[in-house]
């Protein structure tokens, strides 16, 4: 029996690789042939990771080839031929399927490409290799070598979804401290022109039973958060509807379901049944990508931002759902105002995030061939990345790059909300105020090196300095105050003097020493040790005036989807 080893490269630890387990337990393959897993990051070494290859001895190798991987999946592969001469070595995923034989040309260490969807090809290639059958001219979608000559076979019919095992263990044991992955259908009815899935004919669904199946086993074990990867998952109402009402009628307390979905897909009623749901149950991850009318006509999408509007503005009114919102630079007919536009439109949103990407040239997708129309420029590697268009050059690429840092570090991170929203408000729009932040950033070096959330604050400080207008004493309020909401203060800036607990230590003392008041504000109280109250609370007194002071209990074992500790006001 041979041994198969299944090299998962990912792009941060926390990321399972859904496709490989997949893979592995399709038909019982992990039972009838010798499967071994490797799992590593694109973050380690990779001497670190030849060497543990290596050392599985395998006779046959695979890897699962994306945008964030390739690159070191070429550097890995002719250093793994020449030190493992008589394993095969065979890729599969998106980044080899739409060019295979032109891939296979350019590398002579990788002997064959699994296209498309690979459980039954995966299946049917172990099979034939353990029987020592080394011809694989009869395996559909399969791209081999032969000799000097490569072999492109017929593509393999699509899967019936049904015949999906449940991938993750039963203790799920292979994901601890990682992000589950879990899909419900396949496909996409939209067109995106820089989406891979616009290649596809269709959407197929898992059967709803075996849906409800799953999802107990996650609901069961009461993992932490389990991540949908359909594309677009609200495209069809009634196999919506019948996933979202059995999480709720089975809601555990504890599971947080993630969904990307079209908002304009999500009537009254659905907004209507997300309203009682527990806070934290669903997020939402929705692609605006621009608010340029010209910009969606270009990239086939066909989406009303007045009627997505409206809707995020409902689910936000709710309180209940996480909302994650998408913007692409490098599209065409975007130059730099049109994204500065695009971003106010959808900063005014409010989304717990606002992801601002980068357009990356898909092989295989519609706009791959629409370059030289939009004049796109991208680099050569992976994850091909856009440097330009003809309606934004380099260095506005460079601007808007900048502007993307700070709002993941003092936006999306949800460490800096408060006391940067009062910030936005001295400025023409919330662009220009990250824009400036940016511009000082880049003045002062700061993008050299990684900083603590203290240095962090020294720059935003600095930075504020330099804004007519601002009451400098307010803004430092809510800065102490985004800084209670992570974590129990220790360490602050010697700038941030504003104390008034000195005067409040003895009621402070007495607040804690009453256990009803405990019992009323602290989540788990009744399972803690007395002496963790301290650990795990905090009670901070803010405001400048006495007359104006609030004394606001910070629970840190009680938080919501942002990381933000439980608060609540309390009289001392």
């Amino acid at each position: 029996m041979k041994k198969f080893v299944l090299a998962a490269l990912s792009a941060k630890f926390i990321h399972s690789s859904l496709a490989l387990k997949y893979l592995s337990k399709f038909e019982g393959n992990n039972q009838r042939h010798h499967i071994v897993t490797a799992e590593f990051t694109i973050n380690q070494r990779i001497d670190f990771i030849l060497e543990e290859l290596y050392r599985c001895t395998p006779d046959v190798l695979f890897f699962s080839c994306y945008i964030w991987n390739i690159e070191m999946v070429k550097q890995l592969c002719p250093a793994l031929k020449k030190i493992l001469s008589n394993c095969r070595i065979i890729l599969g995923g998106p980044e080899v399927s739409y060019d295979s034989v032109d891939f296979l040309k350019k590398h002579s260490a990788v002997d064959a490409i699994i296209r498309g969807e690979g459980e039954l090809t995966f299946t049917e290639l172990l099979d034939v290799l353990d029987s020592d059958n080394n011809g694989l001219s009869g395996i559909k979608g399969i791209t081999h070598k032969e000799d000097d000559e490569i072999f492109a076979n017929p593509d393999r019919e699509l899967l019936d979804l049904a015949r999906l095992p449940f991938p993750y263990d039963d203790a799920f044991t292979d994901v601890q401290d990682k992000i589950i992955y879990y899909e419900s259908s396949r496909g996409c009815p939209y067109r995106c022109a820089y989406c891979l899935s616009s290649v596809e004919k269709g959407v197929r669904f898992v059967p709803l039973e075996k849906v409800y199946s799953d999802l107990q086993q996650f609901l069961d074990a009461k993992v932490r958060q389990v991540k949908f990867v359909d594309r677009t998952f609200n495209c069809n109402r009634k196999h919506t509807m019948a996933v979202w009402e059995y999480l709720a009628a089975h809601d555990n307390g504890v599971t947080n379901f993630h969904f990307e979905l079209t908002a304009d897909l999500l009537d009254d009623e659905m907004i209507e049944f997300l309203r009682p749901l527990r806070k934290g149950l669903f997020q939402f991850e929705i692609g605006v990508q621009s608010t340029n009318p010209d910009t969606i006509r270009a990239i086939n999408r066909n989406v009303d931002f007045v009627k997505l509007s409206a809707i995020v503005h409902k689910v936000k009114a709710l309180e209940n759902i996480h909302q994650h919102l998408d913007l692409i630079a490098g599209l065409p007919y975007e130059d730099y105002d049109s994204f500065a536009n695009s971003f106010n439109d959808v900063y005014a949103l409010a989304p717990e995030q606002l992801q601002l990407g980068f357009l990356k040239v898909l092989k295989g997708s519609p706009m791959h061939n629409r370059c030289e129309e939009f004049g796109i420029i991208y680099r050569d590697y992976a994850p091909y990345e856009v440097l330009s268009t003809r309606f934004l050059p380099y260095g506005d690429v460079l601007r808007l790059s900048h502007i993307e840092e700070m709002v993941e570090l003092f936006y999306n991170s949800g460490k800096f909300l408060n006391s940067t929203e009062y910030l936005v408000r001295f400025f023409s729009s919330p662009f220009a105020f990250y824009e400036r932040l940016s511009q000082h950033w880049i003045a002062g070096n700061n993008h050299y090196v990684n900083h603590s959330k203290v240095a962090l604050c020294n720059i935003l400080y600095e930075f504020v300095l330099k804004v007519d207008g601002i009451d400098l004493t307010q803004w430092m309020w809510l800065l102490k105050f985004d800084l209670c909401l992570h974590d129990k203060p220790k360490k602050l800036p010697d700038w941030l003097e504003l104390d008034n607990n000195a005067q409040y230590r003895q009621r402070i003392l007495e607040f804690y020493q009453r256990k009803e008041n405990l019992e009323k504000y602290l989540a788990q109280y009744q399972s803690y040790d007395h002496k963790l109250v301290y650990k795990l609370a905090h009670i901070e007194v803010f405001g400048s005036e006495q007359s104006q002071h609030k004394a606001i209990l910070f629970d840190y074992d009680h938080r919501d989807l942002l990381g933000n500790a439980a608060h609540y006001q309390i009289e001392l």
